[in-house]
């Protein structure tokens, strides 16, 4: 009954369904990781500051690494010039990335379990947990903004993707609304459970929406198969085709380092991902030393959980706007917003508080928005590259893991800018506080009056409108640079779709 059931589903989900319920399953996991593993060691493991910066560190290396890494090894057999006949988005080359993701999908939720229980010293266990989950999310992440590439080439298609994902992003990000009940820095047990639940969820649907991918796409693959073994007949007698070398890793680097708009993009996207995880790590900080006496906990619990949600939510909107403006146009705006909107409560000050609640929500609700439409900008340079270095395949997982090369150092640098500043221009360091009055104990006690109070404030609000000011000014210097937008990118989807003419044009109904 049950194979009956599964099999009845298969033929009734369509693939935009399927495809964007896996970010709900990475979601889920994700945002409940982002919120709380630092403050599990840092408060629960009580894991001391040489041994965090040397996890950091080290994770900042190997966070940068293994995204080229993995998406070399994904990508390498596509780059091969000798399969002349192959589509670009063959069901062979989705079926491997499906594959991928059925293995690495379960094994990134059990990762995710190993941080809330300790079972070594906290120095190695940090570093050992963060590598170990941040590989397996990297395959993942990697293979799933791939697919965007390869189910799809038409902006319309990708967008319809991309709205799905955002829906159930969305859908994830209320684990972190959940997490609330159960999280207990004294109590540890409970959330361990929580955790438990949310990785039996995420391991269980992953095996489900690949296998059902994967169900639809070997089936394709199949009837391409006798498809090629026929035509294979049919050239019998012709001259062989000359056989090119495989691409070397080297060759490759030097083709992308001669694609201008792939510069420009990760310079921009750099920026873009300092600005996010600087709003991830700080939301907390700005909450408790701008408004914690202004506001009430459950006004404060509502803010992060709305900066939390609001941003896929508000995707959907900002996607529609993308299928009538393009993409460039809508990035550029809320570069615009985001100067506008720091210059106003720059002007403004510290004093108003509701404009002070609505500017902390929104820096992260439009700043996170960028992001999630990013991954359609580097689609488009999927097909750039595939169309300038006319390749046989494109290689969508390689040019996402090299884009991330080059902006994931920006993950790092957020906390280490952000505290250093923070600490140089107000003295207040975060490692050195009292576990029970949260207040900073190698300080005299007349820096715990109310003028040293009020000169962390003041850190803390400048910290918190000249970054996304200053990020703003950069990323609209970067992005009036950025030439892949409006005749030239419509003249690059009409070349890929035009060469390979049996690629995927619609997303399929499974």
């Amino acid at each position: 009954m049950d194979l009956m059931l599964m099999s009845w589903c298969c033929f009734r989900l369509p693939t935009a369904v399927v495809y964007g319920s896996l970010s709900l399953f990475i979601s889920i996991l994700h945002n409940v990781f982002l919120l709380y593993y630092v403050d599990t060691f840092v408060s629960v493991y009580k894991i001391d500051k040489v041994s965090f910066w040397i996890g950091e560190t080290v994770f900042l290396i190997w966070n940068s690494l293994n995204d080229p890494l993995f998406g070399w090894l994904s990508d390498r057999s596509f780059l091969s010039a000798q399969q002349s006949d192959e589509q670009i988005s063959s069901p062979d080359v989705v079926l491997k990335r499906l594959k991928a993701l059925s293995r690495s999908g379960p094994l990134f939720a059990a990762s995710f379990l190993v941080f809330w229980v300790p079972w070594a010293p906290a120095g190695l266990q940090f570093l050992i947990c963060l590598c170990l989950y941040d590989s397996f999310l990297t395959v993942v992440d990697l293979n799933h903004n791939a697919l965007l590439a390869d189910l799809a080439v038409s902006a319309q298609e990708r967008t319809k993707l991309n709205f799905y994902c955002s829906l159930f992003s969305a859908l994830g990000s209320l684990s972190v609304f959940s997490s609330y009940a159960v999280w207990n820095k004294e109590n540890f047990f409970s959330f361990r459970i929580f955790c438990v639940t949310l990785t039996i969820f995420s391991g269980t649907g992953f095996s489900v929406s690949s296998w059902l991918l994967q169900r639809q796409f070997q089936n394709e693959a199949k009837v391409k198969c006798d498809e090629a073994s026929v035509l294979k007949k049919l050239r019998i007698g012709e001259a062989p085709l000359a056989q090119d070398s495989r691409l070397t890793l080297a060759e490759y680097l030097n083709q992308l380092s001669r694609h201008r708009n792939f510069l420009w993009f990760v310079s921009m996207n750099l920026i873009q991902v300092f600005h996010c995880h600087f709003n991830s790590n700080f939301f907390p900080l700005f909450l408790e030393h701008l408004l914690s006496d202004r506001i009430s906990l459950s006004t404060g619990s509502f803010l992060l959980g709305i900066a939390y949600i609001a941003p896929h939510l508000n995707n959907l909107y900002f996607l529609s706007l993308c299928n009538r403006f393009g993409v460039y146009k809508v990035v550029r705006g809320l570069f615009l917003l985001k100067l506008v909107l720091s210059t106003v409560m720059l002007i403004a000050g510290p004093d108003h508080v509701y404009l002070l609640c609505f500017f902390i929500a929104s820096n992260r609700v439009f700043t996170e928005g960028t992001c999630k439409l990013l991954n359609l900008v580097i689609t488009d340079l999927v097909d750039e590259d595939f169309v300038l270095n006319h390749r046989k395949q494109a290689a969508s997982a390689l040019l996402f893991g090299m884009v991330a090369l080059v902006t994931k150092p920006g993950q790092t640098f957020a906390p280490l800018v952000g505290t250093w500043l923070l600490s140089f221009y107000t003295g207040y360091d975060v490692f050195q506080h009292d576990p029970v009055l949260n207040a900073v104990t190698t300080q005299p006690v007349a820096k715990s009056s109310e003028a040293w109070i009020n000169t962390v404030r003041q850190g803390c609000f400048y910290l918190l409108v000249f970054i996304p000011f200053i990020c703003a000014l950069l990323q609209l210097l970067t992005w009036s640079r950025f030439t892949l937008r409006g005749k030239r990118l419509q003249a690059i989807k009409s070349r890929r779709q035009s060469v390979s003419p049996g690629g995927l044009e619609d997303i399929k109904t499974i």
